[in-house]
């Protein structure tokens, strides 16, 4: 039988103190809270060694030594193999934008760059623009039946001439994970690479690169309970054949240094030690006693137990109602749907539902969430877009519960005679 890890909610709730505001956070897929331990590493850092890395006196060693852990923290946080594949950057957008000028001059005309029509803009955009240096774009489409990516559909836009193929772990929208390791051995075995946009994977289940052999994977670290700082993890081969961002002089020996332009933030990198200080003391609280990263995966199998019960008895409402569209998978099966939910209410403004849930200090959104291609293929960007309640273990079912009564008065039909009058 397959080991639990419990989840210590009482313990992971006190690390947050935006929590003790009085405001119910559903918005964590823009943008999670961020925990004591990481604000504390960000301090530390700025108090204490904030100067610049590669002098030789004392603090500017330890500066150094501090980003250093930085990396191996991240490096622990992803499974990769080593300290020098991660790469730090302001925003997941801004690595990815990063990468596709960093890969420039190793695609030729007519070359091929797939991407899906589910991804979040940030890994559409950048190779889009690549088309104005001959490079031809190709979108894989949703399967409109499933609502999921199918290896047939990617099938027919794969040639010899495919250098990457861009994908999410979990749409920002539909929330269901994609079989990245699936996709990735189909990709590879075609002579591609995988470039993965996990920003909505990251927060809820352990991220391990080696195992999922992504090529390059990106997410950022202010959604996944840190500042509003992000991460690339590249394979270091791959990292060192890339162009200089920086200076002329920093080669292929510069790796990472050369696509972290004018140095990363090093107190915001910092931060990730924070990060992982948290799923470490979460996963030993589960009673896992082994390495740091058996700790992080405790720690995870830990959040998805929690997040499961928030999915559930937040799907299990949607479904109960003759009114509303979930889009993408009304059920978890198998824990393939993390808590992130968009839904409809027929003929009712997902903006106005908004304000109206805005005074009860529940915190939840509206639009397209920067997945505009995906929800103008869905057609769902009338009457302000979707409405989505992006839910993360610190959250409870007495907040989705909170939530549900609130709906059920702002839909009421006495609600409706009130706002007619």
């Amino acid at each position: 039988m397959a080991r639990t890890y419990p989840l210590d909610l009482a313990y992971a709730r006190s690390q947050f103190p935006g929590l003790e505001r009085g405001w119910t956070f559903f918005d964590n897929a823009g943008g999670s809270q961020i925990l004591s331990s990481a604000v504390e590493r960000i301090n530390r850092f700025l108090f204490e060694k904030n100067v610049q890395i590669g002098g030789s006196y004392d603090i500017s060693q330890q500066a150094a030594a501090a980003l250093y852990e930085a990396r191996t923290a991240a490096m622990h946080l992803v499974n990769a193999s080593r300290p020098e594949e991660i790469v730090f950057g302001p925003s997941t957008t801004v690595l990815l934008q990063n990468l596709a000028k960093a890969m420039q001059s190793q695609l030729k005309a007519g070359d091929e760059i797939v991407v899906t029509v589910s991804d979040h803009e940030s890994n559409i955009g950048p190779w889009v623009r690549l088309q104005d240096h001959g490079v031809v774009v190709k979108v894989w489409p949703l399967n409109r039946k499933t609502l999921a990516l199918d290896l047939a559909d990617l099938e027919p836009l794969m040639s010899e001439r495919t250098r990457m193929v861009c994908v999410t772990h979990v749409s920002n929208i539909l929330g269901s994970v994609n079989p990245v390791r699936e996709i990735a051995d189909y990709v590879h075995a075609r002579g591609a690479l995988i470039c993965v946009d996990a920003v909505a994977y990251a927060p809820h289940r352990a991220v391990d690169v080696q195992a999922f052999d992504a090529d390059y994977y990106v997410f950022s670290l202010y959604k996944t309970y840190g500042p509003h700082y992000a991460l690339m993890y590249g394979k270091y081969a791959l990292l060192a054949e890339l162009d200089t961002l920086y200076h002329y002089f920093y080669g292929k020996d510069k790796v990472p240094g050369k696509l972290e332009p004018g140095n990363p933030n090093y107190e915001l990198a910092y931060s990730t030690c924070g990060i992982v200080d948290y799923l470490s003391e979460l996963g030993a609280r589960a009673g896992e006693t082994g390495s740091t990263r058996q700790r992080i995966e405790a720690a995870y199998q830990a959040i998805t137990a929690q997040e499961n019960l928030l999915t559930d008895r937040l799907l299990a409402y949607l479904r109960s109602r003759n009114d509303c569209t979930v889009i993408g998978q009304t059920v978890n099966r198998d824990s393939q749907r993390v808590p992130t939910i968009a839904f409809r209410f027929d003929g009712r403004d997902a903006a106005e539902i908004c304000k109206a849930v805005d005074q009860s200090r529940i915190a939840i959104r509206h639009g397209d969430f920067h997945s505009r291609r995906l929800a103008e293929y869905l057609d769902v960007t009338d009457l302000g877009g979707m409405l989505r309640v992006s839910m993360v273990h610190y959250n409870t079912v007495e907040e989705v519960d909170g939530l549900t009564a609130i709906f059920d008065t702002i839909l009421s039909p006495s609600a409706d005679l009130a706002r007619a009058l």
